[in-house]
């Protein structure tokens, strides 16, 4: 197959807007999986997306488009009638699993934009265009949905030229459910996206975009042949990591791995290495092979993917910890971008603090370990990193409260500030303005895409998105709201440790950093709340938030009494009231060498989100 022939292309679009049906409908058209075998989301292999719907990980498929009966300008280099290549990778649409999105567009040269034309332009819509428009990509915009009743084809026609300045040419109109327009999709990849650039002269250079692990063939590698080819049984060398293996297997993906002679130029496919470890082959790095590595320029890889939410997960039964370990470093063969480290909380037990790219990343996280590893797990409120500058101007990064250091050896305290785009109709305006404000964030343009619906963007601490903030938009907004983050920068914050006070003691466990503004309010919360979880003991305990020697909330649980006077039935007060006394004295002595027993269940539910 001539390099002119090859098409490498992705499908982006927001969240539940057809990507993966569409791609199903690419696949039948093309004769790339046999009637027999199909199935919904074909291309989405773990149970947990079909369930959910949702791509999670990236997918390559290559498929094979023969265009026999195309009547062509004798002048025009394109459509000619002959067979194509088209190496497809279907991308998820989320705003967690963006990583996933950008290695995609790293691999090829074009991208299909899907707009659901019942829902229009939506947050992710924009981040993944300026995404592909980053990577310099040709793009072929389509309204998908369009055999739905509430279907408004001209509408969002109308949003896409106002929002990217397409022309009515460009815009395709077509239905993955019914198939409807799709083989004008393939047409337009075909003509539209220019094929791959590269020398099959020149030394082999491959891009890694993902990795896999086989239990009895090691890691796999997902990659685009940048320049040169490779074949079976070649000395291959990874530039990033130093690592040297062999090309055991190589082949493409119909969509399941099958096996050929070699890869070439332009190419996407697989190379099964046989290493059994997988940060050996990390995403980004380059390949090439052994006697050539010395003159090899590594290709520009993907930045190190850095964690924005961090949770710390622990098993429910103490004895299953082994068990989590083992779980959370195969998991980490799959997920790149998962990180962990191991902790103790003395008042809960071992567990691992874990790094997630957001809270949908959590989630799927949370749920694969307690489906495929069949674990009972608990997670701590999700939180962030801060950056503290000490008096020393040495730099230290704290994930939870306990690891926060003393106020007096603190210059500055940095938190994370992110960049949030909320598209929705303009009717939501004020509503959403209220919410964003109530956590600080700071509005910076508000632009209308079509005649009602608003593109909004607010500066605001990470801080203050990941715990309920998205549950409030969708709630104020009927759920019409999308939203949309990316990190700017770490700004300088005025935050502070909330130490939980029971009876007088400080629980480490218990404490929080919160931002002096909110700390009154939030304290007095988590006091009430935990007032509710720890019984009643046979003395008075107190329940109080500090922020360093300061009280700034405090509840109450009264005490346990007996009923020392059930038994009299008469006589004068003074009996009463000597026993009541007696009673009040032994209380007082038991709150003094008393001790409080919180249950484990008090810090579970205080931490869990």
């Amino acid at each position: 197959m001539e390099l002119s022939n090859i098409r490498n292309f992705c499908i982006i679009a927001h969240i539940d807007h057809g990507k993966s049906t569409l791609a199903d409908r690419l696949l039948e058209i093309t004769n790339t999986v046999s009637k027999r075998e199909m199935k919904d989301q074909i291309l989405d292999q773990m149970d947990l997306e079909r369930e959910r719907g949702i791509t999670i990980k990236l997918q390559p498929v290559r498929m094979e488009y023969k265009i026999p009966n195309k009547i062509q300008d004798p002048n025009s280099q394109t459509l000619n009638p002959k067979s194509y290549i088209l190496n497809l990778i279907d991308t998820p649409g989320h705003v967690d699993f963006t990583y996933e999105v950008s290695r995609s567009l790293a691999c090829c040269e074009g991208a299909i934009l899907v707009v659901d034309s019942t829902q229009g332009i939506e947050a992710q819509t924009l981040a993944n265009v300026y995404l592909a428009l980053e990577h310099d990509l040709t793009l072929i915009p389509v309204v998908n949905k369009i055999d739905l009743p509430n279907s408004d084809k001209k509408k969002t026609a109308e949003e896409l030229k106002a929002a990217f300045g397409f022309t009515d040419n460009e815009i395709l109109y077509a239905s993955g459910k019914t198939g409807e327009g799709v083989e004008g999709i393939l047409d337009a990849v075909v003509e539209r996206v220019a094929p791959p650039k590269g020398e099959s002269s020149k030394a082999l250079r491959a891009l890694i975009f993902d990795s896999v692990y086989d239990i009895h063939r090691g890691v796999i590698v997902f990659v685009r042949i940048m320049d040169g080819q490779l074949f079976p049984r070649e000395k291959i060398y990874m530039l990033g990591s130093e690592t040297q293996a062999e090309s055991l297997e190589v082949g493409y993906f119909h969509p399941k791995m099958e096996k050929s002679g070699q890869l070439k130029t332009g190419e996407v496919g697989y190379i099964v290495t046989g290493l059994r470890d997988v940060s050996k082959a990390r995403v980004g790095d380059t390949v090439t092979l052994w006697e050539i590595r010395q003159e090899a320029l590594p290709l520009p890889g993907y930045k190190q993917i850095k964690p924005m939410v961090y949770a710390t997960i622990f098993p429910v039964s103490g004895d299953d910890y082994p068990l989590l370990r083992d779980a959370m470093e195969k998991l980490k063969l799959s997920d790149s971008a998962l990180e962990f480290e191991p902790i103790n909380i003395p008042s809960i037990g071992f567990g691992f603090r874990t790094g997630f790219l957001g809270l949908l990343h959590m989630d799927i996280v949370q749920e694969r370990l307690s489906r495929e590893y069949d674990l009972d797990l608990v997670l701590t409120a999700p939180s962030v990193a801060y950056r503290v500058v000490k008096t020393d101007n040495t730099e230290i990064y704290i994930h939870n409260p306990a690891e926060f250091p003393d106020p007096s050896v603190i210059k500055e305290l940095y938190e994370p500030w992110m960049m949030v785009n909320i598209l929705t109709p303009s009717d939501y305006i004020g509503p959403i303005m209220e919410i964003a404000t109530q956590r600080r964030a700071i509005s910076k343009d508000i632009k209308y895409i079509g005649k009602d619906r608003v593109d909004m963007h607010f500066e605001m601490p990470l801080a203050n998105i990941i715990l309920d903030f998205y549950d409030k938009l969708k709630s104020v907004s009927s759920g019409y709201a999308s939203l949309n983050y990316d990190f700017i920068e770490e700004r300088i914050g005025d935050l502070v440790k909330v130490d939980v006070l029971v009876a007088g003691e400080p629980v480490p466990a218990l404490a929080a950093i919160m931002h002096r503004s909110v700390a009154h309010v939030e304290g007095k919360e988590l006091i009430e709340k935990l007032k509710k979880l720890i019984p009643r003991h046979q003395f008075e305990i107190a329940l109080q938030a500090a922020i360093g020697g300061k009280v700034i909330a405090r509840e109450t649980i009264s005490a346990l009494r007996k009923d020392v006077t059930g038994y009299l039935y008469g006589g004068d007060v003074t009996r009463k009231m000597k026993l009541l006394n007696k009673q009040k004295k032994g209380k007082k002595r038991m709150k003094k060498i008393g001790k409080v027993d919180i249950p484990q269940e008090a810090f579970l539910a205080v931490l869990k989100k």
